[in-house]
């Protein structure tokens, strides 16, 4: 991507006389704006800006670093492309910006009142295909809105977006504030909240399921390899799991079961979302605050929607499961209708949910355990790694990761034992009859090593995991134009 000045479509009828009206500023007035703004970014009275002078004053600006824009920002701005942005780019920049915003302001103002009242930019968002509801217009305005007078001026939109590299649609002006709005990394070990009501959440979810279905692919013979190696109660190691899975099936054997745990990305990341979304409502109007829940909110309406989505999609994780589990018949891997209607009509439909209870329990501490490493490592790499700049994404990916390794491995036991219960036929004779009947069982014969069986191709799974899907994900945002 190439410096150079900012791509859009403005009336030739439209001049910078008409910024300086609608601002009721003077042409020297303005001269003296943008050159203090221009110095703010130059602390070090330089005569141009780099990068890193641009994203020291927008961290200044307390705008956070994950939404703030400051490589594009420097781009856009750096005309030249010789890695600087000297004043007479910085005022190209400003005269291209502000016009362009002055234009989308008119088209919004269709009273021509010099202000934006809530309706026209509710009626300017739903032309837009954006579902907005009172409250959520309420917050756009008062945050944007910053004498409190319930309009926007021309003023006050210029600051909102005067920094705002890219071309100011409506939609992006929306997914902008959105995003700014409601920043709050931890979240991001929950739900991200910058698709909540997005025009174009559904190729959110197209992205992240296509993200997630690659990422459990490329990892499914580590994931077949800790389920085999879970519901081992006598010694076993990772070289006899590989040997006994390449005899019965070969390399399809690694692959087993992975077609059920790619179908249920999807309907578990859309149950999980509109839970939360809908716990979070629930939980702001109990506190009387339904702009920021805080952390504790998070957490709880975050396991709680994990709790939901994993019951809803239980009884395809106990097929995967029995799948990944059972000894093949004939050299094949058994069908998978077969599978499912010997369960039902053998064990009865209760069966589909057995060793739903540990699963469910290792969510809360699972996400809060995730949640408390993720902001202590983000500090500590400030602090030590990257001296006080704001972590960018492979930090934050790499922060990520550590606290979910984490986080899995403190509740691991948990999942031995869902495994377990998953595995076993309710009617078999020395079926567990419950999860403490599993926990006293494994602990008896096989000690505290037995809640751990698997660990290494679970935590082995984790980093390539994670990448993948970070890297799939940003790819898929770029070819859905999400960016």
């Amino acid at each position: 991507m190439g410096g150079g000045s900012i791509k859009k479509k403005i009336s030739k009828n439209i001049s910078l006389d008409h910024v300086l009206e609608a601002l009721g500023e003077t042409k020297e007035e303005r001269e003296i704006r943008i050159r203090s703004l221009f110095n703010f970014f130059d602390g070090g009275n330089n005569g141009y800006i780099d990068y890193i002078q641009i994203e020291k004053g927008l961290s200044a600006l307390q705008i956070p670093a994950e939404y703030k824009y400051a490589r594009e920002l420097f781009m856009v701005c750096d005309a030249n492309s010789d890695g600087r942005v000297d004043y007479n780019e910085f005022r190209r920049y400003m005269d291209d910006k502000e016009l362009e915003l002055y234009c989308i302001f008119q088209a919004i103002d269709v009273e021509h009142s010099g202000s934006i009242l809530p309706e026209e930019l509710w009626d300017a968002l739903d032309r837009a295909g954006i579902e907005m509801d009172e409250e959520e217009l309420a917050r756009f305005v008062e945050h944007v809105d910053k004498d409190n007078n319930g309009t926007i001026t021309f003023e006050e939109w210029r600051d909102f977006l005067l920094l705002y590299p890219h071309e100011a649609t409506i939609e992006n002006i929306y997914h902008h504030w959105e995003r700014v709005y409601h920043v709050d990394i931890g979240d991001q070990a929950v739900i991200p909240e910058d698709i909540s009501k997005h025009a174009n959440r559904s190729k959110y979810f197209i992205a992240g399921g296509i993200a997630g279905a690659t990422s459990r692919t490329a990892t499914a013979p580590l994931d077949r390899l800790k389920v085999m190696l879970q519901v081992q109660t006598t010694r076993s190691s990772v070289v006899s799991a590989v040997t006994t899975i390449w005899k019965q099936d070969n390399i399809r054997g690694f692959f087993r079961g992975n077609g059920l745990n790619v179908v249920k990305v999807s309907p578990e990341s859309a149950i999980k979302f509109y839970a939360f979304e809908m716990l979070k409502k629930v939980i702001g109007e109990a506190q009387g605050n339904n702009s920021d829940i805080g952390a504790a909110g998070r957490l709880l309406a975050g396991g709680v929607a994990g709790g939901i989505a994993q019951t809803a999609i239980y009884p395809m994780d106990l097929i995967k499961t029995r799948l990944q589990t059972c000894a093949s018949e004939g050299g094949r891997a058994p069908k998978l209708g077969t599978l499912t209607k010997n369960i039902w009509v053998q064990e009865g439909p209760r069966a589909f949910y057995r060793g739903l209870l540990p699963s469910v329990i290792g969510m809360i501490p699972y996400a809060g355990i995730d949640l408390a490493f993720y902001d202590t490592l983000k500090d500590m790499s400030k602090k030590y790694i990257i001296h006080d700049s704001d972590p960018g994404p492979l930090v934050q990916l790499g922060c990520g990761t550590i606290s979910g390794t984490l986080g899995a491995t403190c509740v691991y036991p948990l999942q031995v034992i869902r495994t377990r219960l998953q595995a076993q036929p309710l009617n078999s004779s020395d079926a567990y009859k419950g999860m403490f009947d599993a926990f006293c069982r494994t602990f008896q014969h096989e000690g505290f090593r037995g809640f751990y069986k698997g660990l290494l191709p679970n935590l082995l799974k984790v980093v390539p995991a994670a990448s993948i899907t970070y890297m799939v994900y940003e790819s898929m945002k770029k070819n859905l134009d999400l960016e």
